[in-house]
């Protein structure tokens, strides 16, 4: 038997006043999509804003159903709306947030494990890191410099 150790490493921001201009503008795209959210059975709201290599600023948000698993998180919205769109740009930087509507939300939240999964088929589609920068409605801010860093032992198209 091996031990085999995984570590990851995230950069922690205070706030979004630490952020560099262009991610706190990009985190500002991601809480007007967040406020644009239809959660009506969980009351939490995510936005996501995505920036591509040619410049666009693509937005997302959670989309619920009363069929629960039918809706989507705001990551796949913005993510799979940028493939469609714009198949040939890589995906710079993504920026999330979210929050309950009924307790404030102080700690940084991350992308479920669906979003993950989806997240790391363009990045190794792409072949370049994505940049991902994550918070609550308020507190700190974290960042990941690849989504290989939240989902170390991914699963990809060279094991089918």
């Amino acid at each position: 038997m091996k031990i085999k150790k995984i570590e990851t490493q995230f950069e922690v921001y205070d706030d979004v006043n630490e952020l560099p201009k262009d991610v706190s503008e990009l985190m500002a795209e991601a809480v007007k999509a967040r406020l644009r959210a239809y959660a009506p059975y969980s009351k939490f709201l995510v936005g996501a804003a995505i920036l591509l290599d040619n410049g666009e600023i693509i937005t997302g948000n959670n989309q619920e159903n009363a069929a629960y698993p039918s809706g989507l998180c705001a990551e796949r919205t913005a993510i799979y709306y940028a493939g469609s769109q714009y198949p040939e740009a890589k995906i710079i930087r993504m920026a999330l947030i979210a929050g309950s509507v009924k307790n404030k939300t102080t700690m940084p939240i991350p992308p479920c494990g669906a979003c993950r999964q989806a997240i790391s088929e363009y990045e190794i589609n792409q072949d370049l890191p994505i940049d991902i920068y994550f918070m609550g409605e308020s507190g700190e801010v974290m960042r990941s410099k690849s989504l290989s860093n939240l989902l170390p032992l991914v699963f990809e198209k060279s094991v089918l």
